[in-house]
């Protein structure tokens, strides 16, 4: 597949997970046959925000994600660090060049430790520009087993424009289609009840329009609060207008 056929499915794809099918794909040509993005829109100055509302999209194995993900040991990853104090794309060098220099805390050399133990040890980091402090997203891309950095150092000098460009285009894509956990997705009458308080209605303007009773209509904001893990509707819309739950279009 061509860079304009690949920007081409990129644009058109319906859902998250037939963009991720078309991009690790694409990837796997360059030799990055695993990869992990992450997305929050809910960063603080001591936070990244609650895990349930991360966007996380990834091929890795369920041993690697069940304890680099589910352990929090991504919290402690020196790569990670990078990315949320910078943008562009960096070379996984830099680990080699920490532990050269002992730079890295303990925490920091336990992360380094499991991916050598898990066999990612070469890569690179795509760290993409935020428009707001609340917001940030990257992308680690590792490389295939028997691939050094040096190796991958080499891809990426030749093909490091063009892998950067569909790594910034994947991540647009991502930011407009819907995406919600698990814990987090909206049924069809929540997501209408709060599309209508989206659009002004007053709870008896609801009843109404959705042929409930106001005390019905009630229930499936409560409902969608607590499946948002929001205090007030005002939050859920704001939350599920986020996640593209809201306003979605059959297609």
């Amino acid at each position: 597949m061509s860079l304009r056929d690949y920007l081409h499915e990129i644009a058109r794809c319906p859902s998250i997970e037939a963009l991720w099918t078309t991009h690790t794909n694409k990837m796997a040509t360059y030799g990055f046959d695993r990869l992990i993005y992450g997305f929050t829109r809910y960063r603080t100055s001591t936070s990244l925000g609650d895990p349930e509302d991360f966007v996380i999209l990834t091929n890795h194995s369920i041993e690697y994600t069940d304890e680099f993900l589910g352990e929090g040991l991504y919290y402690h990853a020196p790569m990670v660090h990078w990315a949320l104090a910078n943008d562009g794309a960096c070379s996984w060098t830099v680990l080699h060049d920490m532990a050269k220099s002992h730079a890295m805390t303990p925490a920091e050399e336990r992360v380094i430790a499991f991916n050598q133990r898990m066999g990612v040890t070469a890569g690179y980091t795509v760290s993409f520009k935020s428009i707001s402090a609340r917001s940030k997203g990257a992308i680690a891309l590792t490389a295939r087993p028997g691939l050094s950095q040096p190796e991958v150092d080499a891809i990426w000098a030749e093909h490091g424009d063009d892998i950067k460009l569909m790594n910034d285009i994947a991540h647009l894509k991502i930011l407009t289609l819907p995406y919600s956990a698990p814990n987090r997705a909206l049924t069809r009458r929540q997501r209408e009840a709060l599309e209508w308080v989206g659009d002004g209605k007053t709870m008896q303007d609801i009843a109404v329009i959705m042929g409930l009773t106001s005390a019905t209509v009630e229930k499936h904001l409560r409902l969608a609060r607590e499946a948002l893990a929001v205090e007030t509707t005002a939050q859920a819309v704001m939350k599920a207008a986020f996640a593209n739950q809201m306003f979605i279009m059959d297609v």
